[in-house]
């Protein structure tokens, strides 16, 4: 009528509703309270029953009989659980499912087909997605709008307002009642089909898109839609569409790691692998391939340790010896190994896995075999004219030639990579060139750069919402704190960086934090929770195999041993470090394991071979173009005054030119023989 206006009613908010129940259920269960106990559940219920006052007026009465507790756990079956409302109350308020039999009544037959069909999404919809999946037999694509307006103004369908568009999905009790009605029709499978059509294709729209300058809005928009995402796999699964499955989880990788959800990408390329049905022999490699890479990104298949124990033993000799084994050849054969490239028909998805491949297995420390497949997919990207491919094949050679050591390829390979990334507009592909910019920054003593380097990132992750990228340069700002000996502020950042972690299940970006822990205890006088963090790392990489970072783990638990005055076993340790240094041809690693010996041998009161090991560690900072900036000394510097005390100046600079000049095999024959 003229002057009539529209007033919403909307659920109560959280607050509002558990004050609405807690009060309706001590009317109903004399003795109830709510307290620190119950309020968790009182808070599922209200939220479960989306603080719809009737519900909860319903859900008060059942208290007495059931407990909040198990009545929490009953929702799932709530319409037999809310019957039996008040004495007096009309017909249509006695249970749950009177209530929404009753506006269901009210419905146009074409009200009820949307209503059910909107049933069919997870958390929600786009108008697009419910075009796609409400229209058909009985409702036309052009009228889905207007039904859909009208079940917004009988309170049945909730449109929100969200950063990536206007939404519209049911309450829970709707949903469950709604879901029913949709089972129990004819055109259920049909609607389920829709469902599983129109995610797919939306995935595989979003796919390329992830690439590029949309990469944030195609992330958030993935986000929204994560769980139709699932729903509509476990819908092709149960119905037997292989072909479906597999293309579902082949459009999603990019998204999961990008997200950092390495074991969500895992379990659903697996589940989509056990989908009945035909499928193309390329299409079900490709995904058998994916699989495989997030397997190794989940922890790898031998820890260095097992592989330099098989490469003292092809070499004749024990790790007992502590006489270090040669360095792996550079395509030296690993365990795992994918046989099945050839399979996939497109020319870039087989570059692409070789490149996921080889991303991985760096992760998990086998940089030979990552090196040898970066390269063949290099060739393929450059071959086909895919210039993300080559933008992340370069950046993944800038990661190699880190942990080679090798600082001017890094330089230019890194600086290549950035270059292609900045004019695809890929924010990913700039944060993976920044970690090894920042080293070689750090290792130059550019800490200013270092700093702007790792700030842009935390701001690009920040601005793309990738929590993981976000710990990881925390934990880099808290490793330039301790540079500057600000030791509260490292601990600070290296907190936040482990809790932000944690909130994601990511457990690589934990440990990082705690290693940047350690060394900030350390390095505060704090040998109890230096030691306690490093045994808690040091395990972890036993168990996942991220090798690169081992001989820090040994040599940080050296020191500690060393600064305990335990003269043997922070030469044991140290040994081991540089043994697996040798192992992955890292020449800083090998310096810093060398470093850690001389402090070990000045305990043992040989300050000439510490002065000698001092030389050989120099010699290999040297070699690699990496020497130790001031800020980086503290170890070094107190190894060698001591070293100097002892000897004297010209003894030390004499055994210290002897050093340089001598092959660290024999050093380190010598000094395990002696």
């Amino acid at each position: 009528m003229a002057g009539e206006t529209v007033r919403v009613v909307h659920p109560l908010p959280t607050a509002e509703a558990v004050r609405l129940f807690a009060a309706r259920a001590a009317a109903a269960s004399p003795g109830f309270a709510l307290d620190a106990a119950n309020s968790a559940a009182v808070e599922v219920i209200c939220r479960r029953l989306d603080g719809l006052p009737l519900a909860l007026e319903l859900a008060a009465t059942r208290v007495r009989a059931l407990g909040v507790h198990e009545l929490a756990e009953r929702l799932g079956d709530r319409f037999r659980v809310l019957t039996g409302g008040h004495h007096g109350a009309p017909a249509r308020q006695q249970t749950l499912r009177a209530v929404i039999d009753w506006s269901w009544e009210l419905l146009t037959e074409p009200e009820r087909i949307v209503l059910r069909r909107l049933a069919a999404h997870v958390d929600g919809c786009t108008l697009q997605a419910a075009e796609a999946v409400c229209a058909g037999d009985g409702v036309a694509r052009e009228d889905v709008l207007g039904l859909l307006a009208r079940l917004v103004d009988r309170s049945l369908v909730v449109m929100a307002e969200t950063p990536t568009g206007v939404r519209y999905r049911l309450l829970e009790s709707v949903a469950a009642y709604a879901t029913e009605r949709l089972h129990d029709t004819k055109d259920h499978e049909a609607v389920q089909g829709r469902h599983l059509t129109y995610y797919t294709e939306l995935a595989e729209q979003a796919q390329p898109l992830l690439h590029g300058p949309g990469q944030h809005r195609w992330l958030r928009r993935l986000d929204a839609e994560s769980a139709n995402l699932r729903a509509a796999l476990e819908s092709a699964v149960r119905r037997g569409a292989a072909r479906a499955a597999l293309r579902l989880v082949r459009a999603l990788p990019w998204y999961w790691l990008l997200r950092g959800r390495m074991g969500e990408a895992r379990r659903a390329l697996e589940t989509a692998l056990t989908a009945e049905g035909p499928a193309p022999v390329s299409l079900r490699a490709e995904v058998r391939g994916l699989r495989d890479g997030f397997a190794l990104l989940a922890g790898g298949p031998e820890p260095l340790t097992a592989r330099a124990e098989r490469a003292y033993a092809e070499a004749g000799r024990t790790p007992a010896s502590h006489i270090p084994p040669p360095a792996p050849s550079r395509h030296a054969t690993a365990p795992y190994k994918f046989t099945a490239y050839e399979e996939i028909s497109d020319p870039v998805s087989r570059a692409r896995l070789r490149w996921f491949h080889a991303y991985a297995l760096a992760y998990i420390g086998e940089v030979a075999t990552s090196e040898e497949l970066t390269d063949q997919a290099l060739a393929a990207f450059r071959e086909h004219g895919d210039d993300w491919g080559v933008a992340a094949a370069f950046g993944q050679r800038a990661l190699h030639d880190l942990f080679r050591g090798d600082m001017p390829a890094l330089a230019r390979d890194s600086e290549y990579s950035v270059r292609l990334f900045r004019e695809l507009g890929d924010g990913w592909g700039e944060l993976q060139t920044s970690i090894p910019r920042a080293v070689l920054a750090e290792i130059n003593g550019e800490y200013a750069e270092v700093a702007e380097i790792l700030r842009d990132g935390l701001r690009i992750a920040e601005e793309l919402g990738l929590s993981s990228e976000v710990s990881f340069r925390l934990s880099g700002l808290g490793r330039l704190a301790l540079l500057t000996k600000d030791w509260d502020r490292a601990r600070e950042l290296h907190e936040k960086a482990r809790r932000l972690a944690v909130e994601q299940g990511f457990a690589f970006g934990e440990i990082y934090a705690e290693i940047g822990l350690a060394m900030g205890a350390r390095r505060a006088g704090d040998l109890d929770a230096a030691e306690s963090y490093l045994h808690r790392v040091r395990e972890w990489y036993l168990r996942s195999s991220s090798d690169p970072a081992n001989p820090l783990i040994l040599a940080e638990l050296g020191f500690v041993a060393e600064l305990r005055g335990d003269q043997a076993a922070a030469r044991d340790l140290h040994l081991q470090g540089l043994a697996i240094a040798r192992f992955s041809s890292d020449p800083r690693a090998l310096a810093l394991a060398l470093e850690g010996l001389a402090g070990a041998f000045v305990l043992a009161n040989r300050p000439a071979t510490a002065a000698r090991l001092l030389g050989a560690a120099a010699a290999a900072r040297e070699t690699a173009g990496a020497p130790l900036p001031h800020a980086e000394r503290g170890d070094v510097d107190r190894i060698t005054t001591a070293a100097t005390t002892a000897l004297g100046e010209a003894a030390f600079r004499a055994a210290f030119t002897e050093g340089t000049e001598e092959p660290v095999d024999e050093l380190v024959t010598c000094l395990t023989t002696t």
